[in-house]
């Protein structure tokens, strides 16, 4: 078993405890299955207790392009270039280390994402995705967090299903996923998690807001198998709709790709700032 390092500062004792149960979950859950290791995991970065880690989550990948927009964008390459961006920005920050889930284009399991962020010791982890709808004219960034009582909009009830959907294309069979979604210990951290997650989708949304039109105002939820984590604080954005003509421009232009990076960044550091000047009650 892997040494435990010294805590960061967001760690709490109760956060410890089931961080613990999660990895006893998830080195069981590996000695069962006995796949591979991604190349993310396979390499993963040195620790360094000193700082937070922010886990960024490019979506899909690989087999799974994501959203394909009319003049034939792909999500996968528009939302890995966003999360370049917004590790550049974060990496200005001495206290703060970003670490992505895939640097190339490549498939990788919605869970092992999750798993990806554990391993790795992350404060936060945050999906970044430019997704699509049915109606070309649904427009503007999105932030959700996970609910276990159902969706909280149409809007997020469809794209959660959606986004859930990326493991049948990579061929990932149901009795692989949401293994971080056992009942019990659940019920222990989500009421912690979740408003954690909820705050920090706040802040993002505040960043957003005077830069890009907002699709919702407030942090959405629905069960997004890759928000599953029992301890760590995690949202997903929708950056734009990459299946909206005009939005899909924007998201093709390096000026735009920045800009919603930087909000993105901001937020996550405001989110910070707040638990640094109020511990324990973000």
């Amino acid at each position: 078993m892997k040494k435990i390092t010294v805590l960061k500062p967001l760690t709490t004792r109760r956060q410890l405890l089931l961080s613990g149960l999660a990895l006893a979950l998830l080195t069981q859950k590996k000695t069962q299955a006995k796949q591979p290791a991604s190349p993310a995991l396979a390499r993963p970065a040195a620790r360094t207790s000193a700082k937070r880690i922010v886990m960024i989550d490019p979506g899909h990948g690989g087999i799974d392009s994501g959203a394909v927009g009319e003049e034939g964008s792909e999500e996968k390459h528009v939302v890995l270039e966003i999360a370049n961006n917004i590790r550049r920005l974060l990496s200005e920050h001495a206290h703060i280390e970003v670490r992505l889930t895939r640097e190339s284009d490549h498939f990788i399991p919605l869970g092992q994402r999750v798993e990806i962020a554990h391993q790795h010791g992350a404060s936060l982890f945050m999906s970044i995705h430019a997704d699509g709808f049915t109606s070309p004219t649904a427009n503007g960034a999105s932030v959700f967090a996970l609910s276990n009582r159902g969706a909280s909009s149409a809007m997020a009830r469809y794209l959660s299903k959606k986004e859930n959907a990326a493991d049948d294309v990579g061929g990932v069979q149901a009795k692989d996923k949401d293994h971080y979604l056992q009942q019990i210990l659940f019920d222990l951290v989500q009421t912690d998690t979740i408003k954690n997650s909820l705050n920090l989708g706040k802040h993002v949304l505040n960043q957003i807001r005077p830069v890009h039109h907002l699709h919702s105002e407030h942090t959405e939820q629905a069960a997004f198998a890759v928000l599953k984590s029992p301890s760590i604080p995690s949202v997903l954005v929708e950056t734009s709709f990459i299946t909206n003509p005009e939005e899909e421009k924007l998201l093709g232009s390096t000026a735009f790709r920045q800009k919603i990076a930087s909000a993105i960044a901001t937020g996550i550091t405001h989110y910070f700032d707040e638990y640094d000047r109020h511990p324990g009650r973000v």
